[in-house]
Parts: C-alpha cells; structure tokens; sequence
C-alpha cells in the first residue's frame, strides 16, 4: 500500500536528535513555555521575516487569538464582518464565530482554488474590518489584490497560513504578508510536530504584546492578568521538535514541488483536472488537489490499486450541521469543488517508484 502520508517515516530521521531533546528537557526540568518554544519563536518569525512569532496550542487558537487580540486593541468588535473563503476548512470559519464576528463567505476561483479576490468587493459593507484570507492547500492567495482592496477600505488582512509554511510571495514568505498569521503544526502539516501545535506571526508590535499575554490567561507577569485570556502555549516538547526540522523545511517543500512537477507533466487522463501552478516558491503542495467527476470511481480504483487518497474537504463549511445559519447560502463553485476534489499523496518521502505507479493508475483510470 502506498500511504497518503507516512507519518512515521517523515519524522523517523529526527528521532535520535529528539530523543537527546527529551533527555535534556527532564534534566532541566523547566516545561512550559522555556528555552525551546523561545528558540522556535525566535527562529520561526526570522524565517516567516517578522518581529514577532507567538507559539501557541493549536492552529485555530491561532485565528481565535488574532481576532481577539484586535478586539482587545479596539480594531475590531462584536458584530463586525470578516471577508473569509467559502472554500476551506471549517476551522477558518469557526475562528470568526467564536470570536464574536460574522464570516462573509466569497467563492473561489476554480483554477486556485483560493478566494476570488474580483467577488470581494461586492461583498464589502460599512460592517467589514478583516478580510481573513487562506493559502490554501499551500498555495499563497492573490495578496497583490487582497492588499490593494484592504488599503482602499482600511481592513485588517490576516493569514490563514496553516497549510502553507514556507510558501513565497513575491520573494516574502506567508506570515509576513498581511498584519497576522496563523500556522498550524498538526502533525501532517509541512512542517509538524509530534502533535497539537500552533504559531502567530507579525510584525505589529501592539499585537504581538497582547497576544504574549491572551495566550497565557492574559498574564506576562505571574498573578498579575491583564486581560481576560486563555490557555494556550505550544507545548515545550513539541517547539523542541519543531526546532530540529524548521531547517528542513525549505528542502522538504522543493521535494513536494517536485512530486508536483511530475504530476503536472505525467497525468494525461482526460478526465482528471490538474491543479493551477505557475512553478513559483508560491505553491509548497500541503496537498496536490486534482478533480473529476467520477471521483469516487477513481478512488476505489486507486485504492484496489494499493494507493490511499484523501477527500480535502466532502462537505463545504456553508452545508455543515454545525453552521445551520449558513446553510441556505448558494455557493455553485464551491459546492463543485467539494463534490469533485482528490488529494493525491505528496511528500517528501514518496519515492519514485511510488509516483510512477500513482501516474499510472491515474492514466489507466477509463
């Protein structure tokens, strides 16, 4: 079986490394927030190019203490409306809500799958203050146009960078392209930790203030609570981990650029319709995303063929259970895309015998 992911095997070479970590860590016997996640944070914001990365939990604690922490700071308050994708996962969406404001979806484009930056100002009201926009499956949005439209109607522009560490924007890497950015460390991520984790980037250094302190139950000094906050802090093992394959990172996403070029050159099937790449640094393949209409057809065959694929995502946020209050929305393009989406395996431990036989189950698919 070739898996969608081999967890094990990615994270296999940094084990002995790791292990002389957690032998370190008990010696020292200093676990939350020491020396590691001061490293990481250090080290991840030169990376991203900001003055500030603030480690926390997970990667929707991320989005929820952006916002947040623009409310805390009075740029934004209950009520008011985010422009955000409809396209992407539901964690992006349930940030908005749980901080109190009003996600105003927009329809990608089919091509990028990434907002459809022509459709944002249709949807700008005197309400608006943040346009949250999402690289999604790895892939930078448009942000020439996303900044272009915040500055003419003074809005916030955060980053949904979960799925695009590393990705480049015109020679700047996301998480340094709007005022904030969320990343996510989840264990399947291009860059991912042993488990939970998750990171804020900018280079607002009134944001940054706060968040140090919403991220530890709105305290910088002990006992001494500023803010009403929370309790999420990325855990002390998990940023010593994160540490030893940052420096990876670059090389690991020229590894999946080159899984990507192979299938753009190689997959000749009519019916399979290939992702949008301009062969930039702008695309670090999180996921390598085709679609076509028998897609459950072509996943039992490449299943029966010994190759596992995923579904990113079956069900649009608008159409879920939990967002009733959204479900009479019509989004066409959107629903398209979820009815028609195929994530073939990508990842820097693919081999090359593996990526011929993917090619040509697909190529075989009638």
């Amino acid at each position: 079986m070739i898996p969608f992911l081999d967890l094990k095997k990615m994270n296999q070479p940094y084990e002995a490394a790791f292990q002389e970590k957690v032998t370190a860590f008990f010696e020292k016997g200093w676990y939350i927030l020491g020396d590691e996640v001061a490293a990481f944070e250090k080290q991840f914001a030169a990376y991203c190019g900001t003055t500030h990365c603030i480690g926390v939990g997970n990667g929707l604690d991320a989005l929820v203490l952006i916002l947040k922490g623009y409310i805390t700071l009075g740029k934004l308050q209950k009520g008011d409306e985010v422009i955000v994708p409809a396209n992407t996962y539901i964690a992006t969406i349930l940030a908005i809500l749980q901080s109190d404001l009003v996600p105003v979806m927009v329809e990608p484009t089919e091509d990028t799958f990434n907002i459809d930056t022509s459709l944002i100002p249709k949807k700008i009201t005197p309400k608006t203050k943040a346009i949250l926009t999402v690289h999604l499956y790895g892939q930078c949005s448009d942000m020439d146009e996303i900044i272009t439209i915040a500055k003419a109607h003074n809005l916030l522009v955060i980053e949904d960078a979960a799925q695009a560490h590393g990705a480049v924007f015109q020679d700047k890497r996301v998480g340094s392209l709007g005022n904030a950015a969320a990343f996510s460390f989840y264990p399947g991520k291009n860059l991912g930790a042993l488990g939970d984790g998750g990171a804020i980037t900018t280079n607002d250094d009134d944001l940054a203030e706060v968040l140090f302190s919403l991220r530890n139950y709105g305290s910088r000094v002990k006992y001494k609570n500023d803010y009403i906050g929370f309790n999420s802090r990325l855990d002390e093992l998990q940023a010593a981990f994160l540490n030893l394959k940052l420096p990876n990172l670059d090389k690991d996403n020229q590894l999946r650029r080159d899984i990507a070029s192979r299938y753009l050159a190689e997959i000749k099937n009519k019916e399979v319709r290939l992702p949008k790449w301009d062969f930039s640094n702008n695309h670090v393949f999180h996921l390598f995303v085709i679609r076509i209409k028998r897609r459950d057809d072509l996943q039992k065959k490449l299943f029966g063929n010994g190759i596992q694929t995923v579904i990113h995502y079956p069900i649009p946020p608008h159409q879920q259970n939990a967002l009733k209050e959204w479900n009479h929305l019509s989004l066409p393009i959107t629903e398209k895309i979820h009815d028609e989406v195929l994530s073939l395996p990508i990842s820097p431990v693919l081999t090359t015998e593996e990526v011929d036989t993917i090619i040509r189950i697909l190529n075989s698919f009638l």
